[in-house]
């Protein structure tokens, strides 16, 4: 190309750049999603990978939550397991073992992924918050714990139209947790029999119940 085109091209590409619409930094959108949206409901799909078991552990499932503390995270396949946080404690219920593992909301509140998406402020208040490096069509959030206490070393969570689309989890012994909502319904009208939960008769329960 001569240097008049190019000059030409630099123009024709800075003039298409700005007509684009912009897009949101993942810290307001983060913000927009904790001042717009009170619940949601959808699907998802996880990966979980680490140095030790390179092949990815795959699973699947739907969850719920209205803001603040209550969710539900229902996880389908391959195995079928229950988190229901009932906006006072989270009570964990593992089909196959029976069991149900139950502990306190403000303790529980930034171990799973269900919580950092329920609660009004735990990402704040439990994390460092920073824009991340956008990938795709993902605005990120990079969020590091405050405490050495939390089960993850560091959290990424990817935002598009406001709502959460991705979240990447790295625990302390190097394991990588990948969710992607398939779906997202935002501010759907959910019934209270959602976020409670019954220990099934006979279930092992583990923890304070009351």
């Amino acid at each position: 190309m001569t240097p008049r085109s190019l000059v030409v091209a630099a123009a024709l590409g800075a003039f298409a750049a700005a007509c684009l619409p912009a897009r949101a930094a993942g810290l307001a959108q983060l913000r927009a999603f904790l001042d717009q949206t009170k619940t949601a409901q959808g699907a998802f799909r996880q990966t979980v990978t680490s140095k030790t078991r390179p092949q990815a552990k795959e699973s699947g499932g739907t969850f719920a939550f209205a803001r603040p503390g209550k969710f539900r995270w229902t996880y389908d396949a391959p195995f079928e397991q229950l988190i229901v946080g009932d906006g006072t404690r989270v009570w964990v219920y593992d089909r196959d073992l029976n069991q149900v593992i139950v502990r306190k909301l403000d303790v529980a509140l930034g171990a799973t992924p269900a919580a950092l998406l329920a609660g009004d402020n735990a990402l704040e208040k439990n994390f460092t918050l920073g824009e991340g490096a956008a990938a795709g069509d993902l605005e990120y959030v990079d969020a590091v714990p405050k405490t050495t206490e939390s089960q993850f070393t560091k959290v990424r969570i990817g935002f598009r139209d406001n709502l959460p689309r991705a979240m990447e989890l790295t625990d302390a012994f190097g394991q990588i947790t990948v969710l992607r909502f398939t779906t997202i319904e935002r501010n759907p009208t959910l019934a209270p029999s959602l976020f409670h939960f019954d220990a099934p008769a006979g279930a092992d329960v583990v923890g304070v119940a009351k």
